[in-house]
């Protein structure tokens, strides 16, 4: 029988075991030395030695940063709807409303002639998200938010490593976070990281994330619990020294699909812009459900959809779009398909992969 494929697989080894043993061993498991030391690191391989502070979990990371940008009641915010939830869920839980609007067919990031439509004087600021590990178009958003007096933030949870002319993800908004979610580019199996423009700022988030304090029992603020463990870090200040490595094996593998698939739209790359290839997002014009099923049923090849309905089509979110239509976002959501692009795959794999993509689409055609 032939063995299944599948869309994601986290790599856990024993580097990363023996450092959750080295950290239980030494009884210091809360918030302390490995979580610091991981900070840096991070700051230092991603963002240029911004400030950065790590927190439980990727929507912590987005909810705390907006908070710390003074985000709340009676401020709006642009977002994507083609995304996770995490993205419009995180400027709800301020107070705020997410404003939804379309994005580009090729990057499937935010278009910014639609985002220049959607401000109002109620506008705060707009969070790209950098979808599948691709760049948003940062220069286009930051002039039209500087026009207009208002704040960038970035959602690059699935672009660790991405950048758009020579700039990293992550250094050009007030605030941008990346998840450490297991199937992300890199794990610290489950977390998140926030990169500040400023201390100030950076400051805030560490009071926010552990109950408005720096030095206990003195909380300046009201704060929440989001902090990561030294448990967490030590998984991934491991996984911070092997990403590049995974990195450019995603970015080979995704150049084998370039190259190799037929009947199916490949993922477009902007110029100037590093995809880091979370995803190897492809769109399926016709029958896009019968195409997954085949892939898996009959080729034993795992794959995902992201997402199939958008944020401002969910029950939980639809309340802050009323009847807003976003053609570009829907066409999307009934069109891509997420295939094996991770650092695991072997060439037999890609070519397995390939070759049940080009005998769909061509049975399909």
């Amino acid at each position: 029988m032939t063995d299944f494929i599948p869309a994601a697989k986290p790599i856990i080894g024993a580097e990363e075991r023996e450092a959750v043993d080295r950290v239980l061993l030494s009884g210091m498991i809360a918030q302390g030395p490995e979580v610091a030391s991981f900070e840096q690191e991070f700051s230092s391989h991603f963002v240029d030695g911004r400030p950065v502070v790590a927190v439980n979990s990727g929507t912590s990371g987005l909810h705390l940063g907006l908070l710390a940008c003074g985000v709340g009641p009676g401020d709006e915010v642009i977002v994507p709807s083609f995304t996770f939830a995490a993205t419009g869920n995180a400027v709800a839980l301020t107070g705020a409303t997410p404003v939804f609007v379309d994005i580009d067919a090729q990057s499937f990031c935010l278009d910014p002639i639609q985002v220049e439509a959607a401000i109002t004087p109620a506008t705060k600021g707009i969070l790209p998200v950098h979808l599948y590990g691709h760049p948003a178009p940062m220069k286009e958003l930051l002039d039209i938010a500087s026009h207009h007096g208002i704040e960038v933030y970035e959602d690059a949870a699935q672009a660790h490593g991405a950048s758009l002319h020579g700039q990293s993800v992550g250094t050009f908004g007030q605030f941008a976070m990346f998840s450490l979610y297991p199937t992300k580019n890199m794990t610290s199996g489950e977390g998140g990281m926030v990169s500040l423009a400023s201390q100030g700022l950076a400051r805030t988030v560490r009071l926010l994330r552990n109950q408005g304090m720096e030095e206990q029992y003195r909380n300046e603020l009201i704060g929440f619990n989001a902090r990561m463990t030294d448990v967490h870090a030590a998984i991934g200040r491991v996984q911070l020294s092997k990403v590049n490595s995974w990195t450019k094996t995603r970015q080979e593998n995704a150049s084998f699909f370039n190259q190799n698939l037929r009947g199916v739209i490949t993922p477009v790359l902007t110029p100037g812009a590093v995809h880091v290839y979370h995803q190897y997002t492809i769109r399926v014009p016709e029958d896009r459900d019968g195409f997954v099923t085949a892939l898996r049923e009959e080729h034993q090849v795992g794959c995902g959809v992201y997402y199939p309905i958008p944020n401002h089509r969910l029950e939980s979110l639809k309340k802050f779009a009323g009847n807003l239509e976003l053609p570009v976002t829907e066409q999307l959501a009934r069109e891509v398909v997420s295939l094996p692009v991770h650092p695991s795959l072997t060439q037999s794999d890609l070519e397995r992969i390939a070759g049940a993509v080009n005998s769909v689409s061509k049975a399909g055609s």
